[in-house]
């Protein structure tokens, strides 16, 4: 199955292009569902149907589907009180009841994700597009999965388990209650349920298309994304720039001779700076309906790979060193940095950071310096003497 994952700013039309792009690809007979994380239905607005937390078939060969955060949210504590009963009991607490839980903020935005491990382990259909949120929400979301793994594996080490019939011994000495199994069991089901997530969003046919309108904004905007998506190994397949005005319209003196121009301007920039761009015009009015939506013209889905390859070369032979290779396109030398934590890196670009672990061979070297070259960071490795085979 292609996924599809789209974002942009605030007021970029994402949710109007999502719904394009998933109606193009069923008009030509793609088994497609369009999933969105919005509490008001933007998305049923565009399309001209309502929408809700069960699938529905919206054309043919079309599903739309918002999950119910609110729904799974309560589940979910419900899950947790049943299963943490000792504990709370212990500690003198008063159970929630459902009716009376409201999610929390991010509440959707997990929703979203569930919906998304769902859709890509039940097979039903040949594309997935995603209207994710704005793109400083949809950025954080990206990274949830990992980042959250990561903290489980920290907090409940799957090697600490091995010692559970040790812990009724050890609750006697302690005086303390120790972690129950149910913990370390739910630690590993969440554990696997981000891990299918990851493996949507870091797979070879998952892309991220940004939807923009040209101009500052969206050039600022774009260029913020472009390498934070890079930081979290992925591109944009396309950059749509969206409600572009018609060039016939730019009659020198007239009111839209200027926006015009700007807009031609932030173009060829996007160009130069070697996006592949895809103008969808402005249509006079906010889109509305299937009719207006074949309309717009957006790209068709295409065949390109998201994944960002992050190479180590082998440099031992003339500069004894191995050189990892990030590519950070947009990214300002003054604001990176970099911290090795063990076996992993904690890279910082600007206002984003990723700890990524080393390739295993660059586990047994030491850090020897870093450069940014043409967008791309270079990082050099020396091995160490002490943990290098062959090295004694």
């Amino acid at each position: 199955m292609r996924t599809i994952l789209i974002t942009g700013p605030g007021g970029s039309g994402r949710t109007t292009v999502a719904a394009a792009t998933a109606l193009a690809a069923a008009r030509e007979g793609t088994r497609t569902l369009v999933l969105s994380a919005d509490r008001t239905d933007t998305l049923g607005a565009a399309l001209g149907t309502s929408t809700g937390p069960a699938p529905t078939e919206v054309a043919a060969h079309l599903t739309a589907w918002r999950p119910d955060a609110a729904t799974g949210f309560r589940d979910d504590l419900a899950a947790f009180q049943e299963r943490a009963a000792s504990a709370l009991d212990l500690l003198g607490a008063s159970r929630l009841d459902p009716e009376e839980v409201t999610p929390l903020p991010g509440a959707e935005e997990l929703a979203l994700l569930r919906a998304l491990r769902d859709a890509a382990l039940a097979e039903a259909h040949d594309l997935l597009v995603v209207d994710l949120p704005a793109t400083p929400h949809a950025l954080a979301l990206l990274s949830l999965p990992e980042e959250l793994r990561r903290y489980l594996r920290r907090l409940l080490p799957p090697e600490r388990q091995a010692a559970r019939a040790l812990r009724p011994v050890l609750g006697r000495l302690a005086g303390v209650p120790m972690p129950a199994e149910w913990l370390y069991e739910t630690g590993a089901r969440w554990d696997l349920d981000l891990a299918a997530v990851e493996a949507v969003v870091a797979d070879r046919n998952t892309v991220v298309r940004l939807v923009a309108e040209p101009g500052p904004g969206g050039a600022d905007a774009v260029r913020a994304t472009r390498l934070a998506l890079a930081l979290r190994g992925l591109r944009p397949d396309l950059l749509v720039a969206n409600r572009v005005l018609p060039e016939a319209e730019a009659v020198p003196g007239s009111w839209l001779a200027a926006p015009i121009a700007q807009q031609r301007k932030t173009l060829e920039e996007w160009r130069e700076d070697g996006h592949h761009v895809h103008g969808v015009a402005h249509l006079g009015r906010d889109p509305r309906g299937a009719h207006d939506l074949d309309d717009l013209a957006v790209p068709a889905v295409n065949d390109t790979s998201s994944t960002v390859e992050w190479p180590v070369t082998d440099r031992l032979a003339e500069d004894g060193v191995l050189v990892w290779h990030i590519p950070l396109p947009g990214a300002v030398r003054d604001e990176l940095d970099l911290i090795r934590r063990g076996d992993e890196l904690v890279v910082t670009a600007g206002q984003f950071r990723r700890i990524v672990p080393l390739p295993s061979a660059l586990r047994r070297c030491r850090v020897d310096g870093a450069g940014l070259r043409e967008g791309e960071l270079r990082i050099r490795f020396v091995p160490d003497p002490g943990l290098w085979p062959g090295a004694r």
